[in-house]
């Protein structure tokens, strides 16, 4: 018996078929291209049957495969426009947001403030999520809005810079009193960086990676996808006095006596973070969200 296909399965088989690769597809939708196979096969293993046949140029779709492709696109424009047509008449109900690790501590308060004044009865339930598990979510329609390190791409999606930051560096106190304030890049040389995996945001990591290259600093192995950052790991790394780790000035974890955050000279360093919901969005409770995360910047 074929089991119910999730949406994000769909969208995934979709635009595999569309890109034309497994490699483009995981880009356009911000995924790791093993994530995005391992979904195709997991949904051929379920319906038991071939979708897909893979060729070093590429794919192509099996008689299957091109019967699921239109029932798969027909149903995916039900689903959008059904939750498009239901948005226009919610203004309240519960909404759903991703956040990243680090946010400056005043730019959720003040936009949940904003938005409780304004529709008392939404209720707002946050998860924890990089940016790619984010983008992912809300193109399944399982967010309302996402707050992410990079800006994603296509039109079925709209985004905001709310949060542009100059970050600086955790050194443990005696390193950071040796190299002075603000501190070189080039003076990190020999440190180990204190990094997070690529597969949650390969855009701002590559962009890291990038800045850090041409200042002559070793960025080490990736991290792999299946670890995640653990903040408070990066106390202790850092303290032992061989790893610099970054971080913004309004860092929102206490630190130490003996682990220092230093400016760094220039500001070579800018972390960004996004309001991103669906473009097809009516909700105006999502509207006033966004605009009172946007207005913090403003401030």
């Amino acid at each position: 018996m074929v089991r119910l296909m999730e949406i994000r399965e769909m969208r995934a088989f979709v635009a595999v078929v569309e890109a034309g690769t497994m490699s483009k597809a995981a880009r356009q939708l911000h995924l790791s291209q093993p994530a995005l196979s391992q979904t195709i096969t997991a949904l051929e293993r379920r319906l038991g049957l071939q979708l897909l046949v893979r060729t070093s140029t590429g794919v192509r779709t099996t008689d299957a495969g091109a019967t699921l492709l239109g029932e798969a696109r027909a149903v995916l424009a039900r689903h959008d426009q059904a939750l498009a047509a239901l948005a226009r008449h919610t203004t309240t109900g519960v909404l759903r947001v991703g956040v990243p690790l680090e946010l400056p501590p005043e730019l959720l308060p003040s936009a949940l403030a904003r938005l409780a004044a304004a529709y008392p009865e939404t209720r707002v339930q946050a998860r924890h999520l990089s940016s790619v598990a984010q983008v992912a979510a809300l193109r399944a329609g399982e967010l309302d809005v996402g707050l992410v390190r990079e800006r994603p791409p296509g039109p079925d999606l709209d985004a905001v810079l709310v949060v542009a930051e100059d970050v600086g560096v955790l050194l443990a106190a005696d390193l950071a009193e040796k190299l002075g304030s603000p501190v070189r890049l080039e003076d990190l040389a020999g440190l180990e960086w204190f990094a997070f995996a690529r597969a949650g945001s390969p855009a701002w990591y590559d962009e890291l990676a990038a800045i850090l290259r041409s200042h002559g600093l070793d960025v080490g192995p990736e991290v792999p996808e299946e670890q995640r950052l653990i903040v408070e790991l990066k106390i202790p790394a850092v303290n032992a006095g061989g790893a610099y780790a970054f971080a913004p000035p309004e860092w929102p974890y206490p630190l130490p006596d003996t682990v220092r955050w230093v400016p760094l000279a220039g500001t070579p360093i800018v972390r960004r973070t996004w309001a991103v919901w669906p473009a097809a969005s009516h909700r105006r409770d999502v509207a006033e969200f966004v605009a009172a995360l946007e207005d913090y910047r403003a401030d």
